[in-house]
Formats: C-alpha cells, structure tokens, sequence
C-alpha cells in the first residue's frame, strides 16, 4: 500500500536521475554516493509498487509508469522549493519572490517585456519564471506554486480566476525561397495543395486552424505537426511546408530564412492570465499582470476580452 506521505529525499533523487539521465550524475549532484542514490530509488519503487526505472547496466529510462510519475514529482519538489524561498524572504524581510508559469510562447515573446516595463524598486531580486504546457500551467497555479499563470484556451478549471483572454493572430511562416513568400498576405486558397505544419494538440489552437480550414474548403496534401512553435518554425524554413502560427513566438525568437505573412483570413490564437482563486495578489503580481497587457498592445495585434464567457 502507498504511504500517505512519499520520502521527499527519494524523490529528490528519482528526479535528479531523470533529469541528468544517470545514477552516477545523480549523485554527483545531489552529494551523494551513487550507492546511496541507488538505494533511495529501490526504497521509492518498493514504496510505490511499481518500477519507474528501466536499468540496462549504466543506462537508465522511464517506465510507462515513471513518466506519469515524474511529472508530479517535479511539480511537488518544485513547490517545497517555493516555500524555502518564501521562508528566507520573510525571515530577512526582502520583497516576496514572483514566480510566473507560462505557456512557451508568451514565456519568451511578452514576459521578458513585462518583467523588464516593472519598476526597478518594485522587480523582486527572485523571479521564477517556468515554461510549460497549459495543463501544466493551470496545475502549477491550482498547487499555489505560482502567483500568475499564462495559458492558451480552453480554461476551464474551478481552482482559477481568469483576469482576462488576449487574443493574437496567427500567421503564415514560409521559407524565404518560398513562392508565398513574395505576397503581402496569404488566402486560404493559397493553402490548397500545400503541406500544412501545426500544433498537434487538437484541443487548443489546432482546432481553431482545422475550423478555419474547413470553413474555407482547403484541402491540404499533408500535415507536419509537433509540440512546439519553434519547431513550427524550423520545419518552414527547411521548406517542409506553410506553417500556420500564433504571432507572439515570432517576438522572442526571431528566425532568419523565413518569410511571416499575414493570414487573410482569421485564425485567432487565444490565451489568458490566470491566479488562483481566493489568493490575494501581491502589488508585484498585479503591475505585472498589467505590464504584460500594456506591452501586449505595443508589440502586436493584441485584443483583449474582459468577458470571457463566450470564448472556449
């Protein structure tokens, strides 16, 4: 049977292998022999009842089980990380830290404007800010392990306020050599007979870009999809096809051999600004949030909706 309450020191440990990717670098880390890293893992799997472990002599991979597994741990020594540092500020009465989670996108094509349009007394001397995807986002801001997230739609969760949905467009990104590179925007006419690159997953923007080609009647010879916009963007500049998406990457990370064109027609790309409900904000967390409104409007064709009821 599960303990109610897992040793925070194996799954230090089953973390730090993870993310080194072997008991030898674990260890080396941590501070540790390799024996005793060895140890905690074999006392965390016995606890759990299932193996989160492939060994193969000195290499090491998750189980099926480990991967969901890995996850949580992360997430919950993160939070224990979180409040030792809230510990320290209070006992030597600094400014409390922020610690943002957002989806990549905005992550690094509007925090860094925010963060940087704060004023200097009012920017704690600890920013954590954690990319990752909107599950993990709206989970981190639930867990209270983040004062503000940033997340794509859908959001649907009790555990969140919703301050506001931004809404961005999308837009086509071509090799330069490409022959839509030389037009001022892109039909979706143009579309037909090309090799489509998208997101993969089908319930955020995907869904919005196969609405919008379906209402068009495009019919594309083929789709690359991945995970990721920056991998949207490589995928176009190696000439694989027209990669449809959403503007704000495009502003942190700028990518030459690459042509981006506006869309003629509307693929819009929605996100929001969540905290957690019932949790006071700090003045820090709500100059921020609008700081990230205020350059939202300067750097792209941001549209902001106050009332988010008909938006899924």
């Amino acid at each position: 049977m599960i303990p109610e309450y897992l040793d925070t020191r194996q799954l230090e440990a089953f973390v730090a292998v993870t993310s080194i990717g072997s008991i030898t670098g674990a260890a080396k880390v941590l501070g540790k022999s390799q024996p005793v890293v060895t140890r905690l893992i074999q006392d965390l799997e016995e606890e759990l009842g299932f193996a989160v472990l492939h060994r193969n002599g000195p290499r090491i991979a998750l189980t099926e089980n480990g991967v969901s597994f890995f996850a949580q741990a992360e997430l919950f020594l993160n939070g224990l990380r979180t409040i030792s540092e809230r510990a320290r500020q209070i006992e030597s009465a600094q400014a409390s830290p922020i610690e943002i989670a957002s989806i990549p996108s905005i992550a690094a094509g509007i925090v860094p404007f925010a963060l940087n349009d704060l004023p200097k007394d009012a920017l704690p001397r600890h920013v954590h800010l954690q990319s990752a995807a909107p599950e993990n986002v709206v989970q981190m801001v639930v867990a209270r392990t983040a004062d503000v997230g940033i997340s794509s739609l859908p959001l649907d969760n009790p555990g969140i306020d919703v301050h506001w949905i931004g809404e961005a467009p999308c837009v086509a990104v071509v090799a330069s050599g490409d022959p839509l590179a030389r037009k001022k925007s892109v039909k979706a006419t143009d579309l037909n007979g090309r090799r489509l690159i998208a997101s993969a997953n089908p319930y955020r923007l995907r869904w919005r870009i196969n609405e919008a080609l379906k209402e068009h009647g495009v019919q594309p010879t083929g789709i690359v999809d991945n995970n990721a916009t920056y991998v949207s963007l490589a995928l176009a500049r190696a000439g694989l096809g027209v990669a449809i998406v959403e503007s704000v990457t495009l502003l942190g990370l700028p990518i030459v051999g690459v042509e981006v064109i506006p869309l003629s027609f509307r693929v819009p790309f929605y996100w929001g600004v969540i905290t957690a409900t019932g949790r006071p904000l700090s003045k820090t967390t709500e100059r921020f949030i609008d700081a990230i409104e205020k350059n939202s409007r300067r750097l792209f064709g941001f549209r902001k909706h106050a009332d988010t009821s008909s938006i899924s």
